[in-house]
């Protein structure tokens, strides 16, 4: 049956399956393709710094009590599970770090689109796929995320469902569903898998980082239901009770995707430098610039203002449980605890998030005397391509002495491509405790080389660690 024929297939979700089925790895650019493989390197980095965070403990927990040997592995383990579960629990602990890329475009909804590498990944290892199939997907799977991230801004959904959609079609290539079934596919993931803006709203728990995985898993199983024979719903994005109505909010089109001549939105992701959310960034590279005039000095600190662009003022610098965090999650998405982190330790990595960091009296005690401001240079700045993300700490001592450092733009900016060698030195420096040198070294190397390899399944194995908690 044709879907082009069926009056249970809406617009989008036909263009959706047609993009799907025609995007090729021999048609793509090599820097689409170079892309491809840092946003891999820089995500399976991600995983490994956040292997011991608790909610991914807890998800491997749950995966272990459904081995499938047939499946996908639970990197950084010997052990397989199904792979939605597998998607459901690498996906969780590539986000939990808070290290992978991010996306801003103005007018865009945003996201962190690396949320479809784990997914996708545990599928190639399933569908046994070589690397430029896996290249492709993850290709795929951005483009349809960040696409939607462009046309689609709700203030009561999560972009994660962007992750959904985009990992429910690069899964359905990987297991070859035909386009009737990849329509199936698509509707499964649209209608039944929407995740609510709640989950990174006030006081943040654990599940922020789990919505990540929810949604890889969602799109995988949707994936193995439409290779199975399980039909979907009709009209998922344009029906009376579909996506545009309820999730969107309005009426959209996807016209323009990647290729004939328009480039590929993966290409203009940004990796992060510093394990904290997007917007808290440029505060934390700015205070790093001050922070060695404080050293040894910060109970003498008066007051800190902290200017930023609007939309981090709003959602990083409102709110009382920014100023009292309760757990690593609100932390993270707090501009004054990274600033009076940064200001003490000098700069910020996973580590200043740990309980003993965000109960240290010091930096609670610093924490008041933190003033966050919009600046109305740095949101234009921020609103305009090329994108900048401006902040200005400026810090304020008892006896008078003042010291201001600044971040974005000329100065340093997220925005900022980074080089390979900037790439290879993050993936080592997250995953060279984990693996040992040697292995982490070699697992780069085969990283980048990803285009050669006839079966992917050997990836996400070569992370394995024993149970004892040492490297193989």
């Amino acid at each position: 049956m044709s879907t082009k024929a069926d009056r249970t297939v809406d617009r989008i979700q036909q263009r959706l399956v047609d993009y799907s089925c025609r995007l090729r790895y021999e048609e793509l650019p090599d820097t689409t393709i170079h892309a491809a493989k840092v946003r891999l390197i820089d995500t399976l980095g991600a995983l490994i710094g956040g292997f011991d965070g608790e909610p991914c403990r807890i998800v491997r927990k749950t995966a272990a009590r459904v081995p499938d040997s047939g499946g996908a592995t639970v990197i950084g383990t010997a052990g397989m599970t199904t792979p939605d579960l597998a998607a459901f629990v690498n996906g969780t602990t590539a986000r939990y770090v808070e290290m992978n890329d991010v996306y801003h475009w103005p007018g865009s909804s945003g996201g962190h689109p690396s949320d479809v590498v784990a997914p996708i990944l545990a599928t190639a290892e399933h569908a046994r796929a070589g690397g430029r199939d896996l290249l492709a997907a993850v290709v795929l799977g951005y483009e349809i995320y960040l696409r939607l991230s462009d046309a689609v801004h709700s203030e009561g959904f999560d972009p994660t469902n962007f992750c959904t959609l985009g990992t429910a079609a690069a899964a359905g290539t990987l297991v070859r569903l035909s386009p009737d079934q990849l329509a199936r596919c698509i509707a499964m993931a649209a209608v039944p898998s929407n995740i609510l803006k709640s989950v990174r709203t006030g006081h943040l728990s654990m599940w922020k980082a789990v919505a990540a995985g929810h949604a890889g898993r969602a799109g995988v199983f949707s994936a193995l239901l439409a290779r199975d024979g399980m039909d979907g719903p009709s009209l998922p994005f344009e029906g009376a009770g579909g996506w545009c109505a309820h999730v969107a909010g309005k009426r959209f089109s996807l016209d323009v995707m990647g290729g004939d001549g328009a480039p590929f939105k993966i290409e203009g992701t940004m990796i992060k430098p510093r394990a904290s959310c997007a917007s808290t960034i440029s505060s934390i590279l700015a205070a790093e610039k001050v922070a060695p005039s404080v050293k040894g000095r910060v109970a003498d600190i008066a007051r800190v203002t902290v200017e930023v662009y609007e939309r981090a003022k709003v959602g990083m610098g409102t709110g009382e449980h920014h100023w009292n965090p309760v757990s690593r999650e609100t932390a993270d998405h707090s501009i004054p605890y990274v600033t009076a982190a940064a200001l003490i330790d000098g700069t910020v990595t996973p580590r200043q998030f740990d309980d003993a960091h965000r109960h240290n009296p010091a930096l609670r005690a610093l924490l008041p005397k933190i003033e966050v401001v919009a600046n109305d240079e740095f949101t234009r700045a921020y609103e305009r391509l090329p994108v900048e993300h401006r902040t200005r700490v400026h810090v304020v001592m008892r006896d008078g002495e003042r010291f201001t450092g600044e971040s974005g733009g000329d100065r340093g900016d997220l925005s900022d491509r980074k080089s390979d060698a900037e790439i290879a030195e993050k993936f080592l420096g997250l995953t060279e405790e984990f693996l040992g040198i040697a292995r982490a070294g070699g697992i780069l190397e085969r990283l980048w080389t990803l285009e050669k390899l006839d079966d992917v399944a050997v990836v996400p194995r070569d992370f394995a660690r024993d149970e004892g908690g040492t490297t193989r």
